[in-house]
């Protein structure tokens, strides 16, 4: 008889384990919105999760280490006058956080250093330009200041949040409600997924399809894409017996999956979390109890089962930690926030391993805070791959910049800071005489970039438009 030969993975004995009650966040009001976002974002200082509130969105942020039962008057980010509907932190600076709503409007929020003491209703930058809700925000995972958000207006937006401008506007790429969007891990491009039942690759600055796909998944619920680390794409979806799917596709040839894997019936959405660092992709069913994770690899069936971690509680969303935040002297390689109806419980991801020694397998270096190129430098054209930081003595924090918004006005020689869009500026007991020239040159410089790269920008506006009028004369 042929024995089975067991696929070597050292991912294979994953342990997935609840934290204990006391460490769980409790008595907290998740949001009952019908939209299929993980209603929870996590870094390595605060967890976020999208509550009920009355008279409009909300959404906690709370210290991690503020566990236990929150008080229910605790104060909130309160600015939307709709349901938030997507929030994400910026993977440069652990104090920003943006947020998409049903009011049309994205925001950006700076957290104070040691979480709220009162409600925060003032932005740092509101973002107006989406005509209808905005369900997907989703910051640049290498330039500075670079957000995208997707409405349900079927238009994807790209701004510069340092200018608070809208400086790609992708209007007439899908004729349906976008389900999701992904960068490329150097930004350099977007997977979408729509209610056309489409996978489209785009180049955003050069606002162009590079390859799609129709019908990737066939069912009419919807589907999921990611990037992963090596250029391919992860989707989920349902198959036209409504069965859920898994598939993985390469853009320069979107004819066939790599490969197609079928699951199970259940009707709840699949949201992938993908670890770049060990190539391990996270299902996460909306409604399921369980989290489903995968190894992808060069060989054949290239998406391996690795194992389930199952609970008894249904997940109403999940939140992921970056890499960063994990605690790699228990060989832990994943961590997620699972939202019950009424509490957010830590699940934790551990290899188990009985040496206390750094496992550098585990933790190979990681995409670190610093952005590896200024917004400016991107919208003109630039890529840079993620700057990448050790582990090895566990991560530690760098000092996070304010963010300031400059309002620049093409009619005006010199930049206009909106007042309440900066109220980071520090208060001082006795006001300046007289600004630095170094400050002064260095704000002049910034403009004069701003209004280089937005001329640029507006060319190959013009010159697609010339093409598009000449293609309508002839």
């Amino acid at each position: 008889m042929l024995r089975r030969v067991v696929r070597q993975s050292k991912f294979r004995h994953v342990f997935g384990q609840a934290v204990r009650n006391d460490q769980s966040y409790d008595d907290i009001r998740v949001s009952r919105v019908t939209w299929d976002s993980s209603f929870c974002a996590v870094n390595p200082k605060f967890v976020a999760i999208i509550i009920e509130a009355s008279g409009g969105g909300a959404f906690l942020v709370l210290p991690l280490q503020k566990t236990g039962r929150i008080d229910k008057v605790y104060p909130t980010v309160c600015g939307h006058t709709g349901q938030v509907l997507d929030i994400d932190w910026c993977p440069h600076n652990d104090l920003v956080i943006a947020s998409g709503s049903e009011d049309c409007m994205v925001m950006v929020w700076q957290i104070p250093e040691n979480g709220l003491d009162t409600p925060l209703s003032e932005p740092v930058v509101v973002l107006e330009g989406h005509s209808k809700r905005v369900g997907i925000v989703t910051w640049h995972p290498t330039a500075r200041n670079v957000l995208l958000s997707a409405g349900c207006d079927n238009q994807i937006i790209i701004w510069n949040v340092g200018t608070g401008e809208a400086m790609i506007n992708l209007e007439d790429m899908h004729p349906d409600v976008i389900f999701s969007v992904s960068w490329s891990r150097n930004g350099s491009l977007i997977c979408t997924a729509c209610k056309d039942k489409k996978l489209r690759v785009i180049d955003p600055r050069k606002e162009k399809i590079v390859a799609e796909k129709d019908k990737a998944h066939e069912g009419a619920r919807p589907m999921r894409a990611i990037f992963l680390a090596d250029g391919n794409i992860f989707t989920t979806g349902f198959s036209r017996m409504t069965e859920r799917q898994l598939a993985l596709w390469k853009p320069e040839n979107m004819d066939e999956p790599i490969s197609v894997q079928e699951m199970d019936t259940s009707n709840g959405v699949l949201l992938p979390f993908y670890d770049p660092d060990t190539s391990v992709v996270y299902l996460c069913g909306k409604g399921d109890s369980s989290i489903r994770y995968f190894e992808i690899t060069d060989e054949a069936p290239y998406v391996h089962y690795l194992n389930t971690f199952s609970t008894k509680e249904p997940q109403r969303g999940m939140g992921y930690m970056p890499k960063r935040g994990l605690d790699v002297n228990k060989c832990e390689i994943a961590r997620f926030y699972k939202l019950h109806e009424r509490k957010c419980e830590p699940i934790i991801m551990t290899v188990p391993r009985k040496s206390d020694l750094f496992q550098d397998d585990l933790y190979p270096n990681t995409a670190g805070p610093d952005p590896a190129l200024e917004a400016e430098a991107w919208f003109a054209g630039k890529n840079g791959d993620p700057i990448l930081i050790s582990l090895k003595d566990g991560y530690v924090p760098g000092k996070n910049r304010d963010l300031k918004v400059v309002k620049t006005n093409v009619l005006e020689s010199k930049p206009a800071t909106k007042a309440e869009n900066s109220p980071i500026v520090q208060k001082q007991s006795s006001p300046q005489p007289s600004i630095k020239m170094e400050d002064k040159l260095e704000e002049v410089l910034r403009e004069f970039k701003s209004l280089r790269d937005r001329v640029i920008l507006q060319d190959r506006r013009i010159t697609k438009l010339e093409e598009q009028v000449a293609k309508v004369a002839m």
